[in-house]
């Protein structure tokens, strides 16, 4: 066994890769750039090392070679599934906790991945053959294999730059979308081309493979809860597939492996109609460990980075097959804010300071999170933030514990996704096992809460109220005490002027009662109690319930006034702090209406500006690589007169 290993990586993944580490008594040491200087992996690792960059193989080899560690375990994202850093760790005598580089690089290219498992009959989705098609060539592959298809980079993974194109007339303009996309996050603009198979559901093998030829499959996970073809939920086992199947796909899986002399914990990712679960097709192989490896942890009992360590050491596997046992589901914790905008939903990141952090506990849960109290939150890196899996005898148990579990999930200060995920798992669907990856998308918009409860109004005024209440004890200003108390007459209520940031602002009046216990505050309005997970901010009171948080501030109307006139209707603002990667616009353009304008990336997500409304660009204070801040004014676009009464296009 190794003595010291360092992690290639951040967050949430190099923290659970540490807890392994620790638990064998192997030394840790992490890599940490300026802007996670203060992160949770760096506190819990043994040692670390500052870093310009996550993805430079020439530091992150010299990192190693500083704290004399003797492999590298590279994580998931950033160089997980770049053959390069892994030729890189062996020629410096480090050991890759990876497959050997050449398999990474033959199934990190999805075209010659597809032709290696094929010749081993490993049954593939079709579409097109080749590698460094052109524009006209994908074009052409398109229209032979028929609507709808699916774009995917060649080098890429995580459903970024994918493209589901349903109309031919929009081909050009989502190639040259995905293109730019897994550009950026791979390097590698090179696309395929497959067919779409509608309501498909995306079921993956784990498959483990030691250095002596023994290659052995863990059961499968369904991964069919998808948004924009991310995993956001998964589990193990697939309630769809009965034994035969599952021997089957595992089967096909441990070939597929063997296809390219795999050695380490690696994913097999199949899709599969729901209507046969027969038809299974290859879609790619995961060279690395997956986000969603716990939930295969939890049904088989095996710790899958403690048997990367053993099988990059040497040590053959002494199992040929592993049961499973119970049921085990994942939930991702992301930082993002959802905005509805009629029946789309947007998913923007958020970011900002950890006020109040509370991770569940109990029976069958276990937290994966790169979380602490008072920890900074920013958007230069993938917005997962924590994994919350549920384990339990049966599918319903599990079910039961994770959306206890999320409710119970508490992050003030940054948007979450829990309260989401938490209604997500408790649609009859859901319920039922009656999945695809398209199930998400179709019902976001019912599974975002509408108004802001009247209760949410009722803490926030309550907590004014008693934040400027004096302590007891001496003398008390009577002009001092928020009372409503007016000379020679009756009381008159106080007035809250109140806004929560994506709803409209509220005059609101409290009149029930507030208990605060710390961290905790308890209202009682109209004979019903409630209770909040409750900090302050700078401009209000943050406040979280069954997963859910609401960030209420004071508003001022007259100063709200000013500002929209300083900005003007036509000002087109920052959705989310970010990066401005691309201006498609200048100062005195005339535009259309829907027209790009710009693009603001944030955390490897993106999101295009478009014109309100037919009209001139008369100010445009962003160009490509300006960092700007969320609400920030990108640029105007002047209505056209005779436009100006058009409806606006929403961004």
């Amino acid at each position: 066994m190794f003595e010291t290993v360092l992690i290639a990586n951040r967050g949430e993944i190099a923290v659970r890769v540490i807890r392994t580490l620790r638990s064998l008594g192997v030394r840790s040491a992490a890599v940490f750039t300026d802007a996670d200087a203060a992160a949770l992996h760096v506190r819990e690792a043994d040692t670390s090392v500052r870093i310009a960059s996550y993805l430079s193989s020439e530091e992150l080899v010299r990192a190693a070679a500083s704290v004399g560690a003797q492999a590298v375990h590279p994580g998931y994202g950033f160089l997980a599934e770049n053959a390069s850093f892994a030729r890189a760790c062996a020629d410096a005598g480090l050991v890759f906790l990876g497959p050997p580089a050449e398999a990474i690089e033959l199934m990190g290219d999805k075209i010659r991945a597809k032709e290696t498992v094929r010749a081993a009959g490993v049954p593939v989705v079709p579409g097109s053959s080749g590698s460094g098609l052109t524009d006209a060539e994908l074009t052409g592959a398109a229209r032979e294999i028929g609507v709808p298809v699916l774009l995917k980079p060649s080098a890429g993974g995580g459903g970024k730059g994918m493209r589901l194109v349903r109309d031919l007339a929009v081909l050009p303009e989502e190639i040259a979308a995905a293109r730019r996309e897994a550009l950026g996050s791979f390097g590698d603009d090179t696309l395929l081309v497959e067919r779409w198979i509608d309501r498909p559901r995306h079921i993956e093998i784990q498959v483990l493979a030691d250095g002596h030829g023994n290659v052995v499959h863990l059961g499968e996970r369904e991964c069919s809860l998808q948004r924009r073809h991310q995993k956001i939920v998964e589990e193990a086992p697939s309630v769809l597939l009965d034994e035969a199947t599952r021997e089957a796909m595992g089967e096909a899986a441990v070939q597929a492996a063997r296809s390219c002399g795999y050695v380490g914990a690696g994913t097999v990712e199949f899709i599969v109609p729901g209507s046969d679960p027969s038809a299974y097709y290859f879609m790619e192989m995961n060279t690395r460990l997956q986000v969603e490896h716990p939930v295969t942890e939890l049904v088989t009992g095996l710790d899958l980075v403690e048997w990367q360590l053993r099988v990059a050491a040497g040590e053959p596997l002494p199992f040929t097959s592993v049961p499973l046992t119970g049921h085990a589901i994942e939930a991702r914790i992301c930082a993002e804010t959802a905005r509805v905008s009629g029946d789309r939903v947007d998913f923007l990141p958020s970011a900002g300071r950890v006020r109040l952090l509370r991770e569940p506990s109990g029976p069958g849960i276990r937290v994966d999170s790169g979380l602490y109290e008072g920890c900074e939150v920013g958007t230069a890196y993938d917005p997962m933030l924590a994994k919350v899996i549920a384990y339990g005898p049966d599918r319903a148990t599990a079910l039961r514990r994770l959306r206890a579990a999320l409710a119970g999930t508490v992050v003030l200060g940054v948007d979450t996704n829990a309260g989401f995920l938490r209604r997500l798992l408790g649609l009859p669907a859901v319920g039922a096992g009656e999945l695809d990856t398209g199930l998400v998308d179709r019902e976001a918009a019912g599974l975002v809460p509408g108004e802001v409860p009247g209760e949410v109004y009722e803490t926030a005024a309550l907590l004014a109220e008693d934040a400027l209440t004096p302590s007891p004890g001496g003398w008390v200003d009577p002009f001092a005490v928020p009372s409503g108390w007016r000379m020679g007459g009756t009381p008159v209520p106080i007035r809250h002027e109140l806004r929560v940031p994506g709803h409209e602002p509220v005059t609101y009046t409290a009149s029930g009662v507030l208990a605060r216990d710390g961290s905790t505050a308890v209202t009682e309005l109209d004979g019903v109690v409630f209770r909040f997970a409750v900090a302050p901010s700078p401009e209000g009171w943050l406040l979280g319930r069954d997963g859910d948080a609401w960030h209420v501030q004071g508003y001022d109307p007259i100063a709200a006034r000013g500002s929209a006139a300083a900005s003007g209707a036509d000002a087109l603002t920052a959705p989310m702090p970010g990066t401005v990667t691309v201006v498609k616009a200048a100062v005195g353009e005339h535009v259309a209406a829907g027209q790009s304008l710009l693009v603001v990336e944030a955390m490897k997500m993106e999101h295009v500006i478009s014109a309100p409304h037919a009209g001139t660009v008369t100010e445009l204070d962003v160009s490509a690589g300006s960092t700007v801040a969320m609400d920030q004014v990108l640029a105007v676009v002047q209505p056209d007169e005779s436009d100006s009464s058009d409806e606006e296009v929403s961004e």
